[in-house]
């Protein structure tokens, strides 16, 4: 089965290096330097993804694609996908919504599994668990950071995937659920302390909820991202003076990107936790996942690409319907969460389980 992996940063190179001994593995990229940096496990091809017919020429000739290219690309991969007629599995980020585009998907007998990475994906892989296992669940939250193990000023941050994204996170309003709706909140209106597994961190509101607030019930959900001490409020000041307007957003990473650019380990770090009903009786149940750097990838480029490369073995073996399919409906079905579980442990990923119990984070 020949499989196209889009773009060839640090998340396309784990998924394709993940998939090279099952599927023959192409990437696409329009930098040579990324490309002949992923030559030694997959065959490097020159893609613009800014030419949408040229991607659609592309993906015609591959059984399936796994979409690592920034967010701002990402809604125009899988219409391009839908008219190759070409299965997806996509961890872009893409600020559009992609259930748009389910209609079209089934029409073509295409699936598209969407934000199939870390956070949102693996998160509403087990957020999605949760609620199915709950009779009736009152509240979700999801805690989760990618983080350098040695962070340093001025700004406390390692950049590990998209700079564009990152800004995004701080710029773009968060959706959370709260008596039961839909709120949009301005993500650093409000930073707060939160202790997880021995470490202290900021955390802030974030919009990586996405499609749970259409597919999961509850009086209140929330996703937190995790950042060390002394980032968050620096990042609000210059939001604050207008340096992440879209006209000077290209300038300021030019003086921010260098300051956020080292060498060094990183880890990820996620809690996603739910309470409510199981019989009558109050439960929690709660999922800790934390991981290291490891084999030349970074440990966000793991688990990112990992979880993608996993997801698209299940597209592979068509274990999938048609359509564009948000990532939690792999969680609820039990065969699919399970094979996600214990692939993950095959690479090191350990995810660990509580009920009733719930990881300290006193």
């Amino acid at each position: 089965m020949k499989v196209l992996v889009l773009g060839a940063g640090n998340v396309g190179r784990a998924v394709a290096w993940d998939m090279r001994d099952d599927f023959d593995v192409y990437v696409g990229d329009i930098s040579e330097e990324r490309l002949k940096a992923v030559s030694g496990f997959a065959t490097p091809l020159r893609v613009d993804a800014t030419d949408f017919d040229g991607l659609v020429e592309a993906l015609k000739g591959f059984d399936l694609a796994v979409d690592a290219l920034p967010g701002r690309f990402g809604y125009r991969a899988v219409k391009a996908t839908i008219k190759a007629g070409t299965d997806m599995v996509d961890v872009s980020f893409m600020p559009e919504n992609p259930l748009e585009l389910r209609n079209e998907a089934e029409r073509a007998q295409v699936t598209v599994i969407f934000d199939a990475g870390f956070a949102p994906g693996l998160s509403h892989i087990l957020m999605g668990r949760i609620w199915y296992e709950l009779d009736d669940m009152a509240e979700g939250s999801i805690l989760v950071g990618g983080l350098p193990k040695e962070p340093r000023p001025p700004l406390y941050y390692r950049i590990t995937w998209s700079p564009k994204d990152l800004i995004e996170e701080y710029t773009r309003p968060a959706r959370v659920l709260r008596n039961g709706g839909v709120m949009t909140v301005d993500p650093l209106e409000r930073i707060k302390r939160v202790k997880l597994r021995g470490f202290e961190f900021e955390a802030f509101l974030s919009d990586g909820l996405r499609s749970l607030l259409e597919s999961v019930r509850a009086e209140k959900l929330e996703e937190w991202t995790l950042r060390w001490p002394g980032h968050l409020g620096k990042m609000k000041v210059l939001r604050e003076l207008g340096f992440f307007k879209p006209e000077h957003v290209d300038k300021t990473l030019e003086v921010i990107t260098p300051l956020m650019t080292y060498e060094g380990p990183d880890f990820t770090i996620m809690k996603v936790s739910g309470r409510g009903i199981i019989n009558g009786k109050p439960r929690e149940i709660s999922y800790l996942l934390y991981d290291e750097e490891q084999d030349g990838f970074t440990s966000m480029a793991r688990v990112t690409g990992f979880t993608a490369s996993i997801i698209a073995r299940l597209v592979a073996e068509q274990n999938c319907i048609y359509g564009v399919i948000p990532p939690e409906i792999l969680g609820m079905r039990i065969d699919t969460h399970t094979r996600i579980m214990e692939e993950l442990a095959d690479r090191g990923i350990s995810v660990e389980r509580w009920e009733n119990a719930p990881p300290d984070n006193s």
